[in-house]
């Protein structure tokens, strides 16, 4: 197998697939309205529209009626693993008495599966050996503990197996960052937050020189980003809602998910990276 192929086939897993799906994000979360979800709903209660067949009811309608929280939502392909590895395709409907676990070890694999996705892209990106090889270790770990049982599943030290992953995801941005910089620096100096997270809500960053920089964890809701170079650019965990990204080169950004590209305005011409599948949105502009 060819590196390129590699690098597309291994985050196939990690991708959603509906119809594999037992409507887990549909029953387990947490809805708002005022999110773009078509309720507000208690975790653990069917969506209104969630039909016999796990199916949506409105799935074609999602982005006329702007549910947003749906359009945007991924669960990394925890949903199938859970509906068909874990559970070996028992579903909460026919066996109601599961259904509360059920509902807690989703959402505990897709905190796994969202760990999976950073980590192969940092094995990809990473040239140090020594890093290398503990990211590699850690993605065994973590695919092991994915198809362990339900309770162990439940047992799981979730945060501390998240703060393990970290810090590799860190050392490996600081490591490629700090070389493509090669001792440069960029012009971007903003140092207002919000929470601890760097603000840039609806901030015109047109002009900026993002490459490199570190948005860990950023607002950039609304921002305009347009033509903007974000090779490189740390943007794990941060918010891209209804950011302006058209034009904007993210070919070789570092940590972007499909949920953060589902919430973004983007175009033809947007670069993403290869694992990640241009929204349909795009098209007709019907973010």
């Amino acid at each position: 197998m060819n590196e390129n192929k590699f690098k597309e086939e291994s985050f196939e897993d990690l991708k959603i697939n509906c119809k594999k799906c037992f409507g887990f994000c549909c029953v387990a979360l947490y809805f708002s309205a005022s999110d773009g979800f078509p309720n507000n709903k208690s975790a653990g209660k069917p969506c209104l529209n969630l039909q016999s067949n796990f199916s949506c009811s409105i799935h074609k309608d999602l982005r006329k009626k702007g549910l947003k929280g749906c359009t945007t939502y991924d669960c990394f392909g925890a949903g199938q693993k859970v509906a068909q590895i874990t559970y070996a395709g028992y579903n909460w409907k026919e066996n109601p008495e599961l259904s509360d676990k059920m509902f807690d070890v989703f959402l505990i694999m897709r905190q796994l599966h969202e760990m999976l996705w950073y980590l192969k892209q940092a094995l990809i990106i990473q040239t140090n050996e020594n890093i290398k090889n503990r990211i590699n270790n850690l993605i065994t770990e973590t695919e092991d503990i994915t198809r362990s049982t339900p309770d162990y599943l439940m047992s799981l030290d979730i945060e501390s197996h998240r703060d393990g992953v970290n810090a590799l995801l860190r050392q490996t941005s600081e490591f490629i960052r700090t070389k493509i910089l090669d001792g440069k620096k960029t012009n971007f100096k903003r140092k207002k937050t919000i929470a601890g997270r760097l603000d840039c809500i609806g901030a015109d960053l047109k002009k900026i020189n993002l490459k490199g920089a570190d948005l860990r964890g950023s607002f950039l809701i609304a921002a305009d980003l347009r033509g903007t170079d974000l090779s490189y650019a740390d943007l794990i965990g941060a918010d891209l809602r209804d950011a302006d990204i058209r034009g904007a080169n993210l070919k070789d950004s570092l940590f972007i998910t499909q949920s953060q590209i589902n919430s973004a305005k983007g175009d033809h011409s947007t670069r993403l990276p290869k694992p990640i599948v241009r929204p349909a949105s795009w098209e007709d502009n019907t973010y």
